[in-house]
């Protein structure tokens, strides 16, 4: 319920009839009034007698922005001015535009002015040197409002078409990033009505008044609406500004209220009655606020906020108030803060650096000389004391040593997203997606299926407001995060059984976490913020629950009986910890690797991890590259592989196109991913398509295209008058491709014998024999086909055509017997005998290394 209004203030008929704009310089001495008049008037904090006039000014001003040592002033002339606030006089005019002025902003350090008038351009003009303008001109209609964020790094533009454009200046031309449509409303710029853009003080989203009389939060990471502050005003809003701590929102509409909101419950906290307000302005540390109406009168208000609510303006900053704050949703062990740091503490007497000590000591009487040469802390320093125990060899206590602290991973869920607006993916693959809606309250959940011959698709009601998902062909797994009242719950849904379907429920202990969570055809894995891994059957009974060497934990994936968990480790040189991984075939009890490395280049991150459809461990990190695990049921015999470089593809190769991806899976033999344009580090909706790349070893850049490609069929080169040749790059490019087959082949050659070797009978089954043949038969063609390439070079590449052969791997005698048949195709006589005693050296048994 609204508290009742403070004491109500006199009104100070400061300036005519008209638009009338006030402002608080940043330290709060001084408030600014401009109006239709030809007066600028200077109001003291604390002072109730006359202001001081400026007469040396513009009519019609029609906005103002101030700092600590002097103010600008817009008016309909299209004249900006700047004004000495100490002086109280006019200095110069800092810009000149034909058509009326609309808006100025100061930047947060006040270097800079933006200026919006009914051009299409807003000029951005250095404060110091007026010389120096910057240009935003990729908008299409005049600018009504425009804003700084808190560091002023990104300018915002409320336009006359109800757009909010967004601009980085973070370079030396201003670049426009985002366009922010649906929240606005198309206005006039001469309009009393406000589409007025205001920061909230922790930088992180910008409040809008919205055409239903709604004041809109929208958040700067992802554009997307927040909370929104609603069934308030009757009217118009026309006025709206945060407290210095962003505890409250006060905005003033056309129904004659200017109304209190607490930022953190979007409530309105107090009614004000005041007519035609036009602009508000809050002190920067006093419950003080002064505004303007259209009738020339100024309101300086103490006591604004009532007596009861008074103690949120003495608060620290405030967070914007988001659906979901990724700030409050951050992992715990996500970049720990430097808690432990030791503050600087003021030198007492006789202590290091202070009088005695640097006089050599109070004791000038105890002059003997004793040496302590054996560390038995026996000598007494220069004030005659005894070194404490806890003191390092400078004297210095070893509490006050600055340690480095760790940086950790973050931990994270693999083909989930962050929250982004009011919604969000828990949960992509190749099986389907499932993804979440806050309905303010409880969540909505859909599960949809690629395959609908096999699944239907189905949604819920979810009152547990579970934020993390799995899904495969058996069921889909579900964890909510733990609240005051209840415990984080673990829910599985399996989608089919020959029974009865039987859902199940699993609740962690009190205060314990999910951190990351998966399932396989055989088991439920979750790892938690107690470091726990636990273990569960696919009906909820629990299997194994223990503590990772490697913590805090970070993610964890699992394929049929194979759980793979990988935590932070030891902390490198650089202050960042290292990704230790475990694989453990959790049914047999054994453990396949035990806290390896994750290979991750320096300063790169962890994006994704999963298993293939063959069952092989594989991670995609933030550089674009996608590795695969080798050897991996062999202990200590593991080595990482990469698979494909993506900032390698041929589609980047120009240079003009720039996209990440988003990891799926990998299946086929082949990379599936989302295609992220625009900056965008994650998918969002509507669902984007797959995409699937093939792998690719990374040996080399892609070559630039040629441009005689581009060329008349029958041009000629300039030079001799000669058709441009293409052959050595089509037999160089064929040369890469088959170089890539035989790394590619060779590599899912060695992922099958280690699944051959790794089963209970050491031979595996006939078909996985008869596929491991068939891929050693497809390396050594390879082979032949780069031995072939070989010997169209030239005799003078026999050394590394006969090395291609010593690589065949069959031992019958048949792919060596090819090999000679080639050469001799090619007239490489001494080649081709080369290989008949290669081939003599093989079967006699004899060792190829003294060939």
């Amino acid at each position: 319920m609204a508290s009742t209004a403070p004491p109500r203030p006199r009104a100070r008929p400061a300036h005519t009839q008209g638009s009338t704009h006030c402002a608080y310089t940043p330290d709060g001495s001084k408030l600014v009034t401009v109006g239709s008049n030809n007066t600028i008037r200077l109001y003291k904090t604390g002072f109730d007698g006359e202001p001081i006039n400026i007469d040396d000014c513009q009519e019609q001003n029609v906005s103002v922005d101030a700092s600590n040592d002097f103010f600008v002033v817009g008016s309909e002339d299209g004249t900006v001015s700047l004004y000495s606030i100490p002086d109280a006089t006019f200095d110069k005019f800092l810009l000149r535009c034909s058509l009326p002025i609309r808006d100025v902003a100061l930047s947060p350090d006040s270097k800079w002015c933006a200026v919006a008038s009914d051009e299409l351009t807003v000029k951005l003009v250095r404060t110091d040197d007026n010389t120096k303008i910057r240009h935003l001109k990729e908008h299409n209609k005049p600018t009504k409002h425009l804003a700084f964020d808190a560091r002023g790094m990104t300018a915002t533009l409320a336009c006359s078409d109800g757009i909010v454009y967004v601009y980085s200046l973070s370079s030396d031309e201003p670049e426009l990033i985002n366009k922010v449509d649906g929240i606005i409303g198309a206005l006039d710029t001469e309009s009393e009505i406000s589409s007025k853009i205001t920061w909230h003080p922790d930088g992180r989203a910008f409040a809008a008044p919205t055409p239903t009389r709604d004041i809109q939060v929208i958040s700067k990471n992802d554009w997307e609406k927040q909370r929104v502050f609603s069934n308030g005003h009757n009217g118009d809003v026309t006025a709206l500004a945060w407290s210095p701590n962003g505890a409250i929102l006060a905005s003033a509409g056309k129904d004659k209220k200017i109304l209190l909101w607490e930022t953190k419950t979007q409530s309105v906290i107090a009614r004000l009655d005041y007519a035609n307000v036009i602009d508000i302005a809050w002190h920067p540390k006093d419950n003080l606020v002064s505004f303007t109406n259209s009738d020339g009168e100024v309101y300086i208000h103490p006591d604004f906020v009532p007596e009861q609510f008074e103690a949120l303006l003495k608060l620290g900053k405030q967070p914007a108030p988001f659906i979901h704050d990724p700030l409050s949703e951050t992992s715990a062990i996500a970049r720990r803060p430097l808690e432990s740091r030791p503050q600087p503490m003021r030198q007492r007497r006789d202590s290091a650096g202070s009088y005695d000590s640097l006089m050599d000591g109070a004791l000038a009487e105890d002059d003997d000389f004793v040496v302590d040469d054996d560390g038995a802390g026996y000598v007494i320093n220069g004030n005659g004391k005894r070194m404490h125990d806890d003191l390092d060899v400078f004297g210095e206590p070893r509490s006050k040593r600055h340690h480095l602290e760790p940086e950790y991973h973050e931990a994270f869920q693999p083909g989930s997203t962050p929250w982004r607006g009011n919604r969000k993916y828990l949960c992509l693959n190749l099986i389907g997606f499932v993804w979440t809606v806050d309905q303010d309250g409880h969540n909505t959940v859909t599960v949809e299926f690629y395959d609908h011959e096999f699944h239907r698709d189905f949604h819920f009601t979810d009152t547990f407001l579970y934020d993390k998902a799995c899904l495969t062909e058996n069921g889909a797994l579900f964890c909510c995060p733990p609240k005051e009242d209840a415990p984080a719950t673990i829910f599985y849904r399996p989608h089919e059984t020959w029974t009865n379907r039987t859902d199940w429920r699993t609740q962690l202990p009190k205060g314990e976490a999910v951190l990351s969570m998966s399932l396989s055809d055989s088991f439920v894995t979750v790892t938690t913020t107690a470091n726990y891994v636990r273990v569960y059957t696919l009906f909820g009974i629990p299997y194994r629950v223990y503590r990772p060497k490697s913590t805090p934990m970070v993610t964890c994936a699992s394929w049929k009986d194979y759980v793979w968990t990988i935590g932070n480790g030891p902390v490198g040189a650089d202050g960042n910890t290292r990704l230790l991984y475990t694989i453990e075939d959790v049914k047999r009890d054994e453990i396949c690797q035990n806290e390896d490395t994750v290979a991750l280049p320096d300063g790169a991150t962890l994006k994704s991890i999963f298993f293939s459809d063959n069952g092989d461990p594989c991670i995609y990190d933030s550089t674009g590259t996608l590795l695969t695990l080798l050897h991996w049921r062999r202990p200590s015999r593991a080595s990482w592989i990469p698979l494909l470089d993506t900032k390698l593809l041929p589609r980047l190769a120009s240079g003009r196109k720039t996209e990440t991806y988003f990891p799926i899976a990998v299946a086929d033999g082949k990379f599936h991913c989302i295609i992220l344009k625009g900056g965008d580090q994650y998918p969002y909706f509507p669902r984007p398509l797959l995409s699937e790349f093939d792998f690719s070893v990374p040996l080399a850049s892609e070559p630039p295209r040629p441009k005689a490609a581009s060329k008349h069929p029958d041009a000629m080169d300039l030079a001799d008058g000669t058709p441009e040749p293409e052959a050595d790059g089509d037999e160089e490019s064929e040369t890469r491709n088959l170089e890539q087959q035989y790394l590619l082949k060779g590599i899912a050659a060695a992922q099958l014998q280690d699944v051959v070797e790794s089963s209970r009978s050491g031979a595996g089954s006939s078909a996985q024999r008869s596929g491991l043949a068939r891929l050693e038969l497809e390396v050594d063609k390879t082979l032949l086909q780069l031995l072939a390439a070989e010997c169209r070079e030239g005799e003078d590449r026999g050394m590394r055509a006969l090395e291609l052969v010593r690589l065949m791997r069959d031992r019958t005698g048949r792919m060596v017997e090819a090999a000679g048949k080639v050469a001799d195709r090619y007239g490489r006589a001494v080649l081709g005998d080369k290989i008949r005693e290669l081939g003599e050296l093989r079967a006699d048994g004899e060792d190829e290394d003294d060939f």
